[in-house]
């Protein structure tokens, strides 16, 4: 499994809230181990405890995308790097049974499970792999939508660093919101214009 994959964990977990909302899918032990995907062994370890573990550490991941979408890389680093320093996670390279052409392992690399609790999994897998987002291709490639009152989190991955909002959903309600402004703006600059010329025609038959 590539590094690049975990980093959907990160994105995963932030987007199980919306603030503007006051929406929160994060509220059983159901939807924690949801979050895992495929994954299903870190899921059984998943208590009720870990609920408002995961809400915490949700907390904190949304910062981070928060500072970088704010423009303050420092601040997204550090708050990237206490992460790390907390939940550590154990690199191993892995082949598993996929074989390449010849008959080899695929090798690649692969974070370790081996936690106290599914938190702690969980959390040091979304860490690292936003960390390996980061650092390979730039801070500002973490984004909250811009699509009010969504603010969901994402990764940029266009080539023009041009990404904006978090789905093609939003992006449609952005543009349909905006092409509505603009004629708005168009209908209030032509009235005034017909009332301005109404008022030089009135002004030059007196």
């Amino acid at each position: 499994m590539e590094l690049a994959y975990y980093s959907d964990y990160a994105v995963r977990l932030v987007n199980t809230e919306e603030p503007a909302r006051a929406k929160d899918a994060l509220t059983s032990v159901e939807a924690v181990r949801e979050l895992f995907g495929a994954n299903q062994q870190a899921a059984r370890r998943t208590t009720e405890a870990d609920v408002t573990r995961f809400r915490a550490v949700r907390a904190r991941l949304r910062a981070v995308f928060e500072a970088a979408d704010g423009g303050d890389e420092t601040l997204a680093v550090d708050l990237l790097n206490s992460l790390l320093l907390e939940f550590p996670v154990s690199p191993q390279i892995s082949g598993h049974d996929v074989r390449d052409e010849d008959g080899r392992p695929d090798w690649h690399m692969h974070l370790a499970d081996h936690p106290s609790n599914a938190t702690a999994g969980y959390a040091a897998i979304a860490a690292m792999g936003l960390a390996f987002h980061l650092t390979e291709h730039g801070v500002d490639r973490l984004g909250l939508c811009e699509a009010s009152p969504c603010r969901n989190a994402y990764l940029d991955t266009s080539t023009n660093r041009s990404r904006r909002y978090c789905s093609d959903r939003c992006a449609t309600r952005a543009n349909v919101a905006a092409y509505r402004a603009r004629k708005r703006e168009e209908a209030e600059r032509t009235g005034r214009s017909a009332e301005a010329a109404q008022a030089a025609t009135a002004d030059t038959e007196r």
